[in-house]
């Protein structure tokens, strides 16, 4: 969140009404609340309490008439939300006496929502500005479209992850504040390149070198391969090729031999 809005009394006076409580969210123009004048509120008081003391007809007949002009004379104030957002904080109450410019809650900015999203350090260097990326949150229907504003200058050394923020792609009416959910970035994309399932993958972490064992003639043989991108459970094998279809092996590969003999099950 980059901006917010203080919505502030007015004038001195009573807060009559307060419609909204944190974590709702308002519209631009939307009724927030009542204010009264703290001058006219006393005129009302004063001309009841002139009415209660009244003891002759021609007392209560100017009672009366003191209490109808207070009240045509009562200044209420309407409070009107400047701008859509989320109620992110209440300072004041409804029946609350308030002063001049007194806060009484806080608007956070809907068009300045962020999201910030947790990236491992080795994935770090692969996101760059204004790369695309969608953000998912339960509750809504569709992915929220955004892009990679930039990395933060802060790190998380509990989990070795440094903060992404994205932007919102246009408005978010009606995003809460302060939810979780799944961000997607796009660092690259590979049309028609070959992929094997991630279990395929047999790295040596002592070499780094990433093995697959492929099935020729019902053998299971070792090769070498240069990994590319990853994504739902696959990976990208750059070098070498593989042809469409080749059959690879995903369980028992530790310990597997080569050249041992293997059956090909669909």
């Amino acid at each position: 969140m980059l901006s917010s809005q203080k919505l502030r009394a007015p004038f001195a006076g009573t807060l009559t009404e307060l419609r909204v409580a944190d974590g709702d969210v308002v519209h631009r123009g939307q009724l927030l609340g009542t204010m009264v004048a703290r001058e006219s509120e006393a005129a009302v008081s004063g001309a009841r309490e002139m009415s209660r003391q009244a003891s002759t007809p021609a007392e209560k007949e100017d009672a009366r008439r003191a209490l109808a002009l207070a009240e045509k004379n009562l200044v209420r104030k309407p409070l009107v939300a400047a701008w859509s957002g989320g109620v992110s904080g209440r300072a004041a109450s409804a029946g609350d006496r308030l002063a001049e410019d007194q806060e009484i809650l806080t608007i956070q900015d809907t068009a300045s929502v962020v999201f910030l999203a947790d990236v491992s350090q080795a994935d770090l260097p692969r996101v760059h500005a204004v790369q695309p990326a969608t953000i998912e949150i339960a509750g809504r229907p569709r992915p929220i479209p955004a892009s990679v504003h930039g990395i933060l200058p802060t790190a998380n050394p509990a989990d070795f992850t440094g903060s992404v923020r994205l932007d919102l792609s246009g408005s978010a009416p009606d995003m809460g504040l302060g939810l979780f959910g799944t961000a997607r970035i796009v660092v690259g994309e590979r049309a028609g390149v070959a992929t094997v399932p991630d279990a395929a993958i047999l790295r040596d972490d002592v070499t780094g070198i990433s093995r697959i064992a492929v099935v020729q003639e019902s053998r299971a043989h070792w090769i070498s391969v240069q990994t590319g991108l990853r994504e739902g459970g696959r990976t990208e094998i750059r070098q070498p090729a593989l042809a469409e279809g080749q059959p690879v092996i995903v369980s028992g590969l530790v310990g597997l031999p080569e050249s041992q003999p293997v059956v090909v099950r669909p």
